[in-house]
């Protein structure tokens, strides 16, 4: 149960990040080079979140908690 949750968290975070980036990628450095070559930083950027998802979404809960509820 909590392995499957591990994968399904670090896919959902690795698909987020990797979007995310590749924007930022294909506008700042263009179409021509964020499309063509922003693919590759943004796979890595997104492995990373994806293997440390847990630290994030702790960290976006902390965060949350003590600027919004309190």
């Amino acid at each position: 149960m909590v392995g499957s949750l591990y994968v399904i968290g670090g896919y959902i975070t690795f698909g987020l990040v990797f979007l995310g980036s590749w924007i930022y990628c294909i506008a700042t450095y263009g179409y021509l080079l964020g499309v063509g070559l922003g693919w590759l930083p943004s796979a890595i950027v997104g492995a990373l979140a994806a293997a440390l998802w847990p630290l994030i979404f702790l960290a976006i809960v902390l965060l949350v908690w003590f600027v919004v509820i309190k």
